[in-house]
């Protein structure tokens, strides 16, 4: 499970696994919106992690960045850790 405190936002972390054909599993987000959040978190289950990453980037809400946006920075940082390729 890799695990993502969020910066600039209402949600405080961000757990996810990935499988072996790169598809997000096990979304879940600490904190903020529930609501909106379990939504966000089911829309991107199964998804591939460029797609999920390229979808969410750049959204913003309070500030400089949303919790699609956490989410999407949190994939660039699980790549940089374990060497996925990056987009």
């Amino acid at each position: 499970m890799f695990t993502y405190t969020t910066k600039g936002t209402c949600s405080r972390q961000i757990l996810f696994d990935v499988d072996g054909e790169n598809k997000l599993r096990n979304v879940k987000f600490i904190g903020g919106c529930s609501g909106n959040l379990q939504g966000v978190a089911r829309l991107v289950e199964g998804r591939d992690i460029d797609e999920v990453q390229k979808t969410l980037r750049g959204i913003k809400c309070k500030g400089n960045t949303s919790c699609p946006d956490q989410l999407a920075r949190a994939i660039a940082l699980y790549k940089e850790r374990t060497g996925a390729k990056q987009e």
